[in-house]
């Protein structure tokens, strides 16, 4: 009997330490039960103490990865994350067109860990004209600020996800781990489609091992989408796997930094 793996595409720059970018992908899409292809935007000189080097790959190199596994196999979700410049959105997006690609996942990476901006202006505007190509995008609040361009209140995060929604005419997880003054983690998901907002709670833990979560939880959804799940059902489901797994690895230590989730929860 023949079967097919439910297979996930990701689109991202490399961790050397392992904690997030394209390894923490493959990670979560595998303990979420898919396949996991890559395509490799950045190389990084990376650990858990921070990133101290970045060698882009050459765009027409990205392209041509994306063509040799677009032209071989059928994904169930594309997960998208760190496009460092302009030039590489552009390419991405034009070269996802060609193909029948579904359920696209895009983690709007602007912000680095120590508040540093990524992205110029010019890779904003094209991020943001990329957004509503996306089945869900999953920023969290200093992101989402940037593309509203206004202070997002606590008070008022399903509006926020809502204005993020219609405005890039899209299905938005507002990712609500920036906000610290609660002993509960609460995620805002805004359906394009139905215009539902759902608060989506999990119990906060403390630990530094935080590094990679964005990148987990946004491939985490993607491979449930691979495997049929309604888009509610699969952000529900990688919010709690994402949650069980900063849980699991609260304790552990990697280096000398802020380590990773443990990916493999038991």
């Amino acid at each position: 009997m023949n079967s097919t793996y439910n297979s996930v595409l990701t689109i991202a720059g490399s961790d050397s330490g392992g904690c997030a970018g394209i390894q923490a992908d493959i990670k979560s899409i595998s303990a979420n039960g898919a396949f996991a292809a890559s395509v490799i935007t950045a190389t990084t000189a990376q650990n858990t103490q921070g990133v101290f080097d970045i060698h882009p790959i050459p765009v027409s190199h990205i392209r041509k990865q994306l063509i040799a596994v677009l032209e071989d196999i059928d994904f169930g979700a594309i997960k998208i994350g760190m496009l460092h410049s302009a030039e590489v959105i552009e390419t991405v997006k034009k070269t996802l067109k060609e193909y029948s690609v579904k359920n696209i996942v895009l983690d709007p990476v602007m912000i680095a860990t120590s508040g540093d901006r990524l992205l110029n202006k010019t890779a904003v505007a094209s991020l943001k004209s990329f957004l509503s190509d996306a089945r869900l995008i999953t920023p969290n609040i200093p992101e989402a600020e940037i593309l509203i361009d206004k202070k997002i209140d606590s008070e008022k995060l399903g509006e926020a996800a809502q204005e993020i929604g219609k405005t890039f005419k899209t299905s938005v997880l507002l990712k609500g781990g920036h906000l610290e003054d609660s002993e509960q983690m609460t995620d805002t998901l805004f359906l394009y489609d139905t215009q539902q907002v759902i608060f989506i709670h999990n119990p906060r833990i403390k630990t530094k091992n935080t590094h990679g979560t964005g990148c987990t939880l946004s491939s985490a959804i993607a491979a449930q989408l691979s495997l049929e799940l309604t888009l509610e059902e699969a952000v529900i489901n990688a919010c709690s796997y994402l949650n069980e797994a900063i849980k699991q690895g609260k304790d552990k230590t990697l280096g000398k930094g802020s380590g990773p989730v443990q990916h493999f929860p038991k």
